[in-house]
């Protein structure tokens, strides 16, 4: 999707496709966004998940349709006036139906607020960010977490890292920047399999950006962060301002950095590779991510 308004890396800005359901105004990430189309007639699937309206096929492409509508829990009620926000992230095309797409906003990550506990339970709620614009309040939806309930076989297989359950442990101290508390949970159980034990996690950009400075002041930035696991998308600062403030301060910028993203697309790879990541993996991938950690930092160790 070519929304006419170019970022530049780094920024901590991000554009947010604004969309309408129920009465209530929500957000998605233009990068996820491949296109958006007028509601299209779908051929529905036996036996799949409530949520799921049916697949087309634009240009001969087949895609699955999501009814957001439904999976907020409203009714779906006059769909020929609605519209698919066609997305592409974890190396998925899906589409969303939505009832009104109204346009883009350019707002900073550092005024997205997280949702607290009261409306977003740490590993089952759907909303991952409230932007306020003007009168209102925009709920920026955790896509991910929405496909993964409806489709559980597209979530981190922490059974890939099985393979690495009977190497020795070591003490390598790696930091992890996500806001996903379910995520933090299998990453962290899955690098535990592979033997990295001293991990430390922090929710946000800016929260691993301070412990980095603490670090840098203190004179132990090696001892406290050998290797940096970053997310993209996050409150206060994303993924991207972090490794750009890690690339430009001294004492910092030899710090291994590795992307693991729901967001890697061809564009977003040529984002991370000019900031300066060392690796770049989409999340399913868990894996691929503890081959790349041990090349970055441990492989020594295993050998």
């Amino acid at each position: 999707m070519d929304s006419g308004i170019l970022l530049e890396s780094g920024t901590n800005e991000l554009e947010i496709l604004e969309f309408v359901i129920n009465g209530n105004h929500y957000g998605i990430n233009v990068e996820k966004v491949r296109e958006i189309l007028t509601y299209q007639e779908v051929t529905t699937i036996p036996n799949s998940h409530p949520c799921i309206e049916g697949v087309f096929m634009p240009r001969g492409e087949i895609i699955t349709v999501i009814d957001l509508i439904k999976t907020l829990g409203y009714q779906n009620k006059d769909k020929k006036s609605n519209f698919f926000i066609v997305t592409n992230f974890n190396n998925l095309n899906i589409a969303f139906d939505v009832e009104t797409v109204l346009g883009i906003n350019r707002v900073s990550w550092s005024d997205v607020v997280k949702p607290d506990s009261t409306v977003s339970s740490k590993e089952n709620g759907i909303a991952t960010g409230i932007i306020k614009k003007f009168d209102k309040l925009l709920i920026i939806l955790d896509f991910e977490r929405i496909v993964e309930e409806i489709c559980p076989e597209t979530s981190l297989k922490v059974s890939q890292v099985s393979e690495y359950s009977e190497r020795e442990r070591n003490d390598i101290p790696i930091l992890i920047a996500e806001d996903s508390q379910m995520l933090c949970r299998l990453i962290s159980d899955s690098l535990n399999i592979a033997g990295y034990t001293n991990l430390k996690v922090m929710n946000n950009g800016k929260e691993a950006w301070d412990y980095l400075l603490e670090l840098k002041k203190n004179n132990g930035v090696d001892y406290g962060a050998k290797c940096l696991i970053t997310d993209i998308e996050m409150p206060l600062m994303d993924g991207h301002h972090l490794i750009r403030l890690i690339r430009e301060t001294e004492g910092l910028k030899h710090i291994p950095i590795i992307v693991f993203s729901s967001l890697i697309n061809e564009d977003m790879k040529r984002k991370g590779e000019y900031l300066g990541a060392n690796a770049q993996i989409s999340k399913p991938e868990i894996g691929k991510l503890v081959s790349i950690l041990d090349d970055l930092v441990g492989k020594s160790i295993y050998e």
